[in-house]
């Protein structure tokens, strides 16, 4: 195994959800748009740690939840493309 092999095994955890990886990385978030360098990656698209949060503890009686839910269906509608 080369060196660059066992960083980027370091920085990578796979989560259990098959497509979801807790990942190192820079890029656009799928839910605020900011480039941030920690979250997760759900099939190709990018969710910062700060989102991942929010999302998780927000109620469905909450006012950002169906943004949440509209975001989150972006990945399905890309991935079905």
């Amino acid at each position: 195994m080369r060196e660059s092999d066992i960083l980027i095994d370091k920085r990578i955890e796979v989560i259990g959800m098959g497509d979801a990886l807790q990942h190192e990385c820079t890029g656009p978030c799928i839910i605020c748009g900011q480039d941030k360098k920690q979250g997760i990656m759900i099939i190709s698209e990018f969710i910062c740690e700060d989102c991942e949060t929010e999302m998780v503890r927000t109620d469905v009686s909450d006012p950002k939840y169906p943004f949440f839910i509209h975001q989150m269906k972006q990945i399905i509608y890309k991935k079905n493309a």
